[in-house]
């Protein structure tokens, strides 16, 4: 939705009424009569107002606290500030804080009123289409964070079990695929392009420690129930009959899943050293309770496309 409406906010009921008729062949406009009735303005309708025009002196909080409100909460509203040439201060005060785009003296001059007004929502309409396009950029980034983290665990492993490390991965990608799970949770608000990269760095270093530490404690290849029995251990799943029953899906998918800068988890890191540990002879398949079972399985000679294959089919298409 692109914000289209001012928001006007001052405790004279006149002030609000010619406002609006001065204002309304311009933008749609919605008033409140006090810094609490404004705030609550916001929550209602805050997806589309694109300017937030306030008076000063209220009774109770000045108008200068809504507006930093809106700052925190809406940051793509433009914030104008209107007041009396005695407040200049006030208005001086809120432009340094950073709170608002610009001030409007009473008594209003209609003409330049408008074209204030106008400046403020042609800057509302940049911001939105700025913020348009960077959440399409951002979007694209997360829906492409799970596929880009199988191509790495590919790497991964030929570095820490080079025999049997394709196979091993092709399991894994299957399996992630029959599990399903979440795309990765990213706070854009704290995460950059290079810190993205940064963090997934470093979570690729901590993913082949734990490999390492699963492989080593793993021993020597074994298989049967031995090796059924330390897959169980390593993930908190119950052997049962020919294979482990797992409850939750959550081990199948973490190292794909899991939130940027979270640590992998030691039983998604488990998961994957065993299918390493292996040779990736091994397939999951789902319980008829709805937990999963892997079991041991044949060799399978994967297709020379099946990472890019499944890449494609971990990304969610783009909406």
């Amino acid at each position: 939705m692109t914000p289209v409406k001012i928001l006007y906010v001052d405790d004279e009921a006149m002030a609000l009424k010619y406002f609006e008729r001065l204002v309304s062949p311009l933008a749609p406009v919605i008033t409140a009569g006090s810094v609490e009735e404004g705030r609550a303005q916001l929550k209602a309708h805050g997806a589309e107002v694109a300017v937030l025009v306030c008076d000063q002196r209220m009774p109770g909080e000045h108008g200068n606290e809504l507006l930093r409100h809106a700052r925190e909460y809406y940051p793509g509203v433009v914030r104008m500030l209107t007041t009396a040439y005695s407040e200049i201060g006030d208005a001086i005060e809120a432009i340094n804080a950073g709170e608002i785009y610009r001030y409007i003296n009473k008594p209003w001059e209609i003409e330049s009123l408008r074209a204030d007004l106008k400046n403020a929502l042609d800057l509302a309409q940049l911001r939105s289409e700025r913020d348009s396009l960077l959440r399409d950029k951002l979007m694209a980034q997360q829906n492409q964070l799970r596929s880009n983290r199988l191509a790495a665990l590919l790497m991964l492993g030929a570095a820490v079990q080079p025999e049997g490390h394709e196979q091993a991965l092709y399991r894994y990608a299957q399996a992630a695929l029959l599990a399903g799970g979440e795309e990765p949770g990213v706070d854009w608000h704290r995460w950059d392009h290079a810190d993205l990269m940064q963090a997934e760095a470093q979570r690729g270093a901590g993913m082949a420690a734990e490999l390492r530490h699963w492989i080593q404690a793993f021993g020597p290849r074994v298989a049967g129930m031995p090796a059924l029995a330390a897959l169980a251990n390593a993930v908190g799943g119950e052997v049962q009959g020919d294979g482990v029953r797992l409850s939750s899906a959550a081990v199948l998918t973490g190292l794909l899943s899991s939130p940027v800068g979270a640590p992998p988890a030691r039983a998604a890191c488990g998961w994957l050293a065993w299918l390493l540990w292996q040779g990736g002879l091994a397939e999951l398949t789902k319980a008829a309770d709805g937990g999963w079972m892997v079991r041991p399985a044949a060799a399978v000679a994967p297709r020379a496309d099946w990472l890019a294959d499944h890449m494609e089919r971990l990304a969610p298409p783009a909406v």
